[in-house]
């Protein structure tokens, strides 16, 4: 084989050990840090080093055990699914299980990327993990589906025993006891995940004395998640919860001890209003659901006289 020929094989050999770019789909769009995007770019930037210097071993890099509870933002480990519970027609609550008594290692709020293939097609989607932070040996989430969802049919093929993987964690919240007077919590739907780990790392430290008024906001009461956890958060001294179903619109329909703490139609401004002035101190609101959810609750947060650095959108 000529030089000439050579250096085309060698060519050809760095072509293909370059990075591919990412898709769209494969960026969940949390503004998770590294993002699938910037570990590209500093892949592609290792790659044209190696490349200059045409040293291939500078492309490898370790990675990380298969199944360790030790997290890494920048590379997905692998989790078997120990139980799956179907909570209502397309949500799920699904337990993940780690290595030993071994811990997550979340603060409470943060969230997970779930890596899913289909079709052959690469996908990323950000979860928050609802288990207690301190939770030993396991870790649950939430997930919605959707019926034209590509994660959704990637989800619905699970079953007990499955793998999946997650990278994290993520997430620019940092709760701190006390650090608030009073935390006022405005969730949709599956928006109620972040909520559930601040609120139970609350309730779990008897010396976090903040006050925490969380508004859940459903489609039905059939549509509420966790009932029972709720519950139980409520009847901490310093806790309130109300719900908001918008496709119901009689008490008369619902148990007795949900008639009092629960409104209908859908959060609007003088419901925000009406829960911000009865909040007992000054507060500091908590946003998580869609993207229209948000956009709306902030524009009402702000109307109700509270300023940009007095509210968190997840």
């Amino acid at each position: 084989m000529g030089e000439k020929e050579q250096e085309e094989d060698a060519e050809e050999t760095w072509l293909q050990l370059r990075p591919v770019e990412p898709l769209p789909s494969q960026c969940c769009g949390s503004g998770c840090s590294p993002c699938v995007f910037d570990l590209y770019h500093q892949d592609l930037a290792r790659w044209e080093a190696a490349r200059a210097r045409k040293d291939g071993s500078l492309l490898s890099r370790k990675q990380p055990q298969s199944c360790s509870s030790k997290m890494s933002t920048d590379a997905f480990l692998a989790f078997h699914i120990s139980a799956m519970d179907r909570l209502t027609k397309d949500t799920y609550h699904i337990r993940f299980a780690l290595p030993g008594n071994s811990q997550l290692g979340l603060q409470p709020g943060q969230h997970l990327v779930l890596r899913g293939i289909v079709d052959g097609l690469e996908i990323q989607r950000a979860y928050t993990p609802i288990s207690p932070a301190n939770a030993e040996g396991y870790f649950d989430v939430l997930i919605k589906c959707y019926q034209t969802g590509l994660m959704s049919r990637y989800v619905e093929s699970w079953k007990a025993g499955d793998t999946a993987f997650w990278r994290g964690p993520f997430g620019s919240f940092s709760y701190k006891p006390n650090e608030h007077g009073e935390l006022l919590m405005l969730a949709a739907g599956t928006g109620l995940a972040p909520m559930v780990s601040i609120l139970q790392s609350i309730t779990d430290n008897a010396d976090d004395e903040t006050f925490v008024t969380l508004v859940c906001c459903f489609k039905t009461f059939e549509n509420i998640y966790l009932k029972t956890f709720l519950q139980d958060q409520a009847r901490f001294w310093n806790i309130r919860i109300f719900f908001v179903l918008s496709q119901e619109n009689s008490p008369e329909q619902l148990p007795w001890s949900y008639r009092e703490k629960t409104c209908f139609g859908r959060l609007g401004q003088d419901l925000v209003e009406e829960l911000v002035g009865c909040c007992r101190r000054k507060p500091f609101a908590l946003v998580c659901g869609s993207p229209e959810f948000t956009k709306d609750v902030t524009r009402y947060l702000l109307c109700a006289g509270l300023t940009a650095d007095s509210y968190f959108l997840f």
